[in-house]
């Protein structure tokens, strides 16, 4: 490719000098020319005064660095300091050039010739030896530029061919050792800005997401088979002790109760699966539309109302922006990851503790944030709950599977939400906020939300998303 511009910049380069070298002597040319024009008119319009006329020339110019000179029309010669007609044939009117020996060199000269009224010839030339010495000298230095930029070309195709050569090299070494299963690997890349270092950014972030996937779905698979390990072991002893140890129709339906129970359990797991991976997909992205997240989270506050007062905990709502708090979304999705938070706060708060919600707009960004004076989230563990099955040590021993943060990720992702885990001392505080598109709007008629279809089983950070009509 480098020789290939080099080789274009020369063709350029050939035409651009090939211009400058004919515009300069046209010039030179024409200048001479209009000298020529000029001598000419003092001659042809005074034709019985041309022999005298030369004669003082003659004198004037006795080396003949201007030869003028008049001949019969045999080409014999009769006035001037031109002594004979130039060997090289010409038409009478136009410009012509011929040389003639001067200090034992042929000097060029240009000319013109005039046909008399009488036949005569006359011929007025200037010496161009001048000229021709520019176009010359021109001419050496457009070849010599000529050399100077095939030579830099080359070495400059030569030094930044070796240069892609290497990168290149190092693109591939690099892709074959992630091919063979080394997924840490990344592409070598170069302080600057070119279109391949652009392209292996862009391919390292998606190493980046490949690896992160990899790792999640390694994850998944590990967690997927401890924690349902303990449901399935349960409901398999269950079932075996009831057949050696029932005796009664009663023991017999308890324990196939209790075998339902476990199976909803663990049924309600890979349906909580199926749903994050659907909200990840992006397909229902489709479903968009104009929502209103204040009103969503007043719904959400409203439907765990019961919950809270049950619990003797204390829920409020709250917004700063009323009416400006509108995106573009799925108000299923929407109030499903805010009823994730909110229940997660509210089964986490102590007995008397308080839950806010509140939406806002602020400098440009809108976002619904809850908070709530439970234990919290350590700072180590804020990455790590928003993988699924993750669960914290002191909440082991409450019921949920770890996928309830998972879900609220998903759907923040798909609505470009960033999603922030904050200590609020005591408690945490959770924030989902994004940018705020088109400026501020009218209020709009108030979204349908989806009405939950069950309260699910609620959980903090690790625990079972909600269900909603629109979702499992």
């Amino acid at each position: 490719m480098s020789v290939l511009f080099l080789a274009l910049f020369g063709v350029s380069s050939v035409v651009f000098f090939g211009f400058t070298y004919w515009q300069a002597t046209s010039y030179l040319n024409s200048s001479v020319d209009h000298w020529i024009a000029r001598d000419s008119a003092a001659y042809l319009t005074a034709p019985g005064e041309i022999v005298q006329r030369l004669q003082l020339h003659a004198e004037r110019d006795p080396d003949a660095w201007r030869p003028f000179g008049l001949f019969d029309a045999s080409g014999r010669f009769i006035a001037g300091n031109l002594k004979s007609l130039p060997e090289k044939p010409t038409s009478v009117g136009h410009y012509f050039e011929y040389k003639l020996p001067r200090n034992g060199k042929d000097a060029p000269f240009r000319g013109v010739g005039y046909r008399m009224p009488n036949d005569d010839i006359l011929i007025l030339s200037y010496n161009v030896n001048e000229i021709y010495g520019f176009k010359h000298l021109l001419l050496d230095a457009m070849a010599w530029g000529g050399i100077m930029v095939f030579g830099v070309g080359i070495a400059g195709a030569i030094i930044t061919g070796l240069g892609a050569v290497r990168q290149i090299n190092g693109i591939t070494g690099a892709v074959e050792r992630i091919v063979t299963g080394n997924l840490a690997e990344r592409l070598p890349t170069r302080r600057g800005a070119g279109d391949l270092d652009r392209l292996v950014y862009l391919v390292n972030g998606m190493l980046d997401d490949i690896e992160r996937l990899m790792r999640e779905v390694k994850g998944v698979t590990d967690d997927i088979a401890h924690d349902l390990r303990t449901p399935l072991t349960r409901l398999l002893g269950g079932l075996e002790r009831a057949r050696r140890r029932t005796t009664s129709a009663d023991e017999y339906a308890r324990a196939v109760d209790a075998a339902i129970a476990e199976t909803k359990a663990v049924l309600g797991t890979f349906s909580a699966l199926l749903r994050i991976a659907e909200v990840e997909d992006g397909a229902r992205r489709a479903g968009f539309m104009r929502i209103d997240l204040g009103q969503i989270a007043a719904d959400v506050v409203e439907f765990h109302a019961p919950v809270a007062e049950e619990r003797g905990v204390s829920l409020s709502f709250d917004t700063d922006a009323p009416a400006l708090t509108q995106m573009s979304g799925d108000p299923s999705l929407m109030f499903e990851a805010v009823s994730n938070l909110v229940d997660n706060a509210i089964k986490f708060s102590p007995m008397g503790g308080c839950v806010a919600v509140r939406t806002f707009s602020y400098k440009g960004r809108i976002g619904v944030t809850v908070s709530d004076n439970g234990p919290g989230i350590p700072a180590d563990e804020r990455e790590a709950v928003l993988r699924r099955f993750h669960r914290l040590e002191k909440s082991r021993h409450t019921a949920g599977s770890g996928l309830g943060l998972s879900l609220v990720a998903a759907v923040a992702k798909l609505h470009g939400l960033s999603l922030t885990i904050d200590s609020s001392y005591p408690g945490s505080c959770v924030t989902l906020e994004r940018e705020q598109q088109g400026g501020q709007v009218p209020a709009l008629p108030a979204p349908a939300s989806a009405p939950p279809a069950q309260t699910g089983t609620r959980e903090r950070a690790e625990g079972e998303p909600h269900a909603v009509s629109s979702g499992v």
